[in-house]
């Protein structure tokens, strides 16, 4: 081969690298940034599937929590916590503009929002996660999260079953689906 040949070989092969660099290079970039899920503790874990609460907070782009926070029904399913709530609620509005990072604490205390005296901060003292959300309509989630609405919350839930099934058709509920990235520190700690 002469030299000639030989430099266009090579700068080929360069070429024919640096093309398949930039056709995986976006790939490998979502990739990057994607969170990876969290191994939660085992007490955290058998307290998401049996406590009737978890109360969650958006987090910022710089990672502080939101001045929102609520106390809400939801179901632990396939290791991500599923919420049915209004499309123009803080939350789901939160996760469709690009806020879809959550602190969910895990446990009852009762209401957060006080009407008289200061706010209930009592779960702050929960086991805790840091979670990414995502809205979903899928109907088969939506049939798990049902069931175990009503063998969680029983006759407290009948009133809203109809609401929550019908709503995701009707486009006035909508379904988020929030999974551990992060494990929060261990229940009772301040850090």
């Amino acid at each position: 081969m002469d030299r000639a040949s030989e430099r266009f070989a090579i700068d080929r092969r360069g070429f024919l690298a640096g093309a398949a660099i930039l056709l995986v290079w976006p790939r490998l970039a979502r990739a990057a940034d994607a969170p990876e899920g969290a191994k939660l503790p085992e007490a955290t874990v058998r307290l998401l599937e049996s406590s009737p609460l978890v109360y969650i907070s958006p987090l910022r782009k710089d990672g502080t929590e939101s001045t929102c926070h609520a106390e809400i029904w939801y179901a632990w399913i396939d290791g991500a916590v599923i919420v049915n709530t209004r499309p123009d609620g803080w939350r789901a509005r939160a996760v469709a503009r690009g806020q879809d990072r959550a602190r969910i604490w895990v446990g009852d205390h009762g209401r957060w929002k006080s009407h008289l005296g200061p706010d209930n901060q009592g779960f702050r003292d929960a086991p805790s996660f840091e979670a990414v959300g995502r809205l979903e309509k899928d109907k088969a989630l939506l049939e798990k999260q049902l069931a175990a609405y009503v063998k969680k919350y029983g006759a407290d839930f009948d009133r809203w079953h109809d609401e929550m099934r019908d709503g995701i058709d009707k486009g006035t509920r909508i379904l988020i689906r929030y999974e551990p990235v992060k494990a929060g520190p261990p229940a009772g700690s301040k850090g």
